[in-house]
Parts: C-alpha cells; structure tokens; sequence
C-alpha cells in the first residue's frame, strides 16, 4: 500500500516472539486479513495481537510513537463502555524487521468491514454510548496539538488541494470542491473534548448487529468535539445517523463540523488507496456519496 513499506512474513514474527516472549513459545502465530493502512496485524494464541508498523521509519521515532499509543491505549481502555485492546508488550527490532512493534490484548467481534451495521438504529445509539462517554473523560488540561485531523480545518487545505488533484477522473472534482469550499469555513465552536479520532468501519466491531468493540485507540486524546462525529457519515445510513445525533444533541454547526473531518478522511482514502487497498478507496467512496447526498437534500431546503 505504501512505497516505503515492510512485508512481515509469519516465520519473522514467529521467530521475534520466541526470542522476546518466551512466555508465548508454542502459540499459534497467524495473520489477521484486514483492511488497516497502518501496521501488519498477527494474532498470537487467542488473546493477543502483535502489531508490526508497516511503513519504515526511524526506530527511535517508532518507539517513541508505539510508546505514546500505548499510554492512549490504555487512557481509552479505562473510560470506553465497549471493550478496547489494552497495550501488553512492546518488542525491540530484530532479524527481518528493523523496528519496534507491539502487543495488545486482542478484542473478539467482526469488523464493520465485514457485516455492514449501517442501517442499524441500535447500533447508532451504541455508537452515540461511545462517543458520550469519551467527550466526558478528563483532558487534564491538554489540548489538540497534532497536525492531523481534529484541529483547524483550514490547515488541510494544501492536503485537500492534493486530493482533489489526485482525483481527478476518479471523482467529481468540481462539486467536491465547492462543497469544501463552504465546509472548510465553518468556525469552530466548543472546548476540546477526548475523542477516539478515526471512528471507520474497520475500527469498530460488531456482534448481533450492535457495537461490541473498538479498535486502534493509539490516536485517543483532546480534539475537536466534532471530530468522533465522522462515524455518522462512515457507519450509517440517513436514518441511523439522525438518530446519532439526537442522541448526542448535536447542534447545526458541530453536525456539519463532523461532516467537513469525514469528507477530509474520505478525500484522501479514494485516490490514494484507489489500487493498494480497494476497500478502503470504496469506504472513502461511500462516505462521499453520504456527504454530497445530505449536502444536497440541506440546499434544497434552504432555497
């Protein structure tokens, strides 16, 4: 997926767990499938989950980084209402991988990448439990201090510039950026509050049809309180998604906030991914396809 990627075989990580984790020797060791951008994925037995960083970096600044995921890991375990991995280990680099991983206990469900919760009423109430109970967690004073989504909006605009042109042929470029147009200029209203920050469907799992876990809490922390509201164009469908938003008593501005964040996610997932992940390219599609929908339904009623 990524130019400067490391392929994990199941024999290297095998090896690095018996010679870091003795404990584990003897553990069946296997892939997880996923639709995940971020780190190759192995289960180790059936409690735990190594995760392997997929893009080459530094191992100072990945240690440095799987260290902060942890401390957020394990900040979200403590206030979510659903379960959550919690951070277990951390692993040195070793022979056929040059960084630092990590385990975490691992949280039993199907992602929403497989069984399509959308139209679920009960399962945008679970989702609006969730992101209720993280905007009251304590921020202990901090503040969003990241350059990524769930600050300003306007600071994605040489981002979306790029987006749009890597889109062309793919999407309609001119709508999309005439509706960014609008979205990247509404102000920003609220304190920050502790939020999850990418609330997509192969982040969420589902078990009967109603939320059972959460994944990748390694991004939990202070941002916009409109940030978590990008579930509602991910995950849902028009019916569930009002029903999000009654129960979280959104008003106009920080309805539209949490679409202008989607519509910054769902813009770089189509083109970038269009290829090395078509999962994840069609989620962006259809995350779009929601916004542009509802975006046209509100003009119609304003004229």
């Amino acid at each position: 997926m990524h130019d400067d990627q490391v392929d994990v075989p199941a024999e290297v990580v095998a090896v690095l767990v018996a010679e870091q984790f003795p404990q584990w020797t003897g553990m069946e060791i296997r892939r997880v499938r996923s639709t995940g951008t971020v780190n190759t994925i192995f289960r180790i037995g059936d409690d735990l989950a190594a995760r392997f960083p997929l893009r080459l970096a530094d191992a100072a600044a990945v240690r440095s980084a799987l260290e902060r995921e942890a401390r957020a890991s394990a900040e979200l375990a403590r206030v979510s209402p659903f379960p959550t991995p919690e951070p277990v280990a951390l692993g040195e680099p070793g022979d056929g991988y040059p960084m630092p991983w990590s385990v975490q206990t691992w949280v039993r469900g199907t992602p929403a990448t497989d069984i399509d919760p959308s139209g679920s009423e009960e399962f945008a109430e679970d989702l609006a439990a969730f992101i209720a109970a993280l905007r009251e967690a304590e921020t202990g004073g901090r503040r969003f201090n990241g350059s990524g989504r769930g600050g300003e909006l306007t600071r994605h605009d040489l981002w979306m510039e790029e987006c749009f042109r890597e889109s062309e042929g793919l999407l309609d470029v001119p709508r999309l950026r005439r509706l960014w147009s609008r979205l990247r200029e509404l102000p920003r209203d609220g304190d920050d509050v502790m939020s999850h920050g990418d609330l997509i469907s192969g982040n969420v799992l589902v078990a009967a049809g109603r939320l059972s876990g959460v994944l990748d809490g390694g991004g939990f922390g202070p941002a916009d309180p409109a940030l978590d509201l990008v579930a509602a164009w991910h995950l849902l469908q028009a019916r569930p998604r009002e029903v999000l938003r009654r129960s979280l008593g959104c008003d106009d501005l920080e309805w539209e906030r949490g679409m202008a964040w989607a519509f910054v996610q769902a813009m770089g997932l189509v083109w970038y991914y269009a290829e090395s992940n078509p999962p994840m390219s069609a989620m962006g599609r259809t995350t779009l396809d929601r916004i542009v929908a509802a975006a046209r339904r509100d003009s119609g009623r304003d004229r």
